[in-house]
């Protein structure tokens, strides 16, 4: 089992950052694949970031360039790094971990609001 919970969520401006993390605790070992997702009221879940099967950190669009995902092995923690927040990033992010039996497991969501 893994148990994921994400902080930093919050309000802020358009144009504005933020930092999003998702600690892990549990079977860390057995975690091969790591994202996080924003789901939108009344959009499906979406994929925004995630690392490659070698650890290369990507994002998707319309993030891309916008948004960082990285790691800290040492505090089984990831981050994604936000900037030039804009309205239509207003979401629920999740933190999402895929462990070598392919369970996937979910934190519970931290609301991210951008609105001026």
């Amino acid at each position: 089992q893994v148990q994921l919970v994400e902080s930093g969520g919050g309000s802020v401006q358009p144009g504005g950052s933020l930092r999003l993390s998702c600690t892990a605790s549990g079977s860390i070992p057995s975690v091969n694949h790591m994202a996080w997702f924003r789901q939108a009221p009344g959009k499906q879940r979406e994929m925004v970031a995630a690392f490659t099967d070698d650890g290369s950190p990507y994002s998707v669009d319309p993030v891309q360039g916008r948004f960082t995902i990285s790691g800290d092995n040492a505090r089984n923690t990831i981050y994604l790094q936000m900037n030039s927040l804009a309205p239509e990033d207003t979401a629920v992010y999740y933190c999402t971990a895929v462990d070598r039996s392919k369970t996937q497991y979910w934190g519970q969501g931290t609301q991210v609001t951008v609105s001026s």
